[in-house]
């Protein structure tokens, strides 16, 4: 099993970390948005991402969209540190198979870091926020996600799981300190 070390955790020959912070700021090389179909860029992290990355952005996507439900797209950042974003469209609260799609939606999204080459990728708790998706069901799909790519064949070396407060931090940490056992 994985070697906790604070809220980093080695899998294979990668690491998966959890963090506090704002994800639009991190210095990485792709983060993920949890989209909408449409992939217009909504209200909250989308507005942040129109805003502090400019209009390349929006206007990279009007032309790769629409996306169903366990899809993803990459685009550039404009002016935001990361190198890309990944666009990821997942299951909205009280759909059917919530976790299938949610981890079809994980799964997805890595498999277009991979294709970009992407060594450091952060991902928010997918869909927790404004489309109600458990955080306890969140963490555990996420975290076994995680743990079970990690272990196959990856070129990916960090995974970043950017939380915004301490709601969003105990399930992960809770998820990630059960992986030490």
């Amino acid at each position: 099993m994985p070697k906790t070390t604070a809220e980093r955790v080695r899998i294979g020959r990668s690491s998966l970390r959890l963090i506090r912070g704002d994800i639009t700021e991190l210095d990485v090389d792709a983060f993920v948005y949890y989209a909408r179909h449409d992939l217009t860029l909504g209200s909250g992290f989308g507005t942040a991402i129109s805003q502090r990355g400019g209009p390349a952005i929006q206007k990279e996507l009007s032309q790769l969209g629409p996306l169903e439900t366990g899809q993803a797209v990459a685009t550039g950042a404009g002016k935001l540190k990361a190198g890309c974003i990944i666009h990821a469209v997942g299951p909205r609260f009280n759909e059917a198979d919530t976790a299938g799609k949610l981890r079809r939606t994980v799964l997805a999204a890595l498999t277009v870091a991979e294709e970009k080459g992407v060594k450091r990728i952060a991902l928010p708790p997918m869909g927790a926020g404004f489309y109600a998706v458990p955080l306890d069901l969140c963490a555990r799909v996420m975290v076994e996600t995680f743990q079970e790519y990690l272990q196959g064949r990856t070129g990916i070396e960090e995974v970043v799981l950017c939380v915004m407060d301490q709601r969003e931090f105990a399930p992960f940490a809770a998820r990630l300190a059960l992986q030490e056992a």
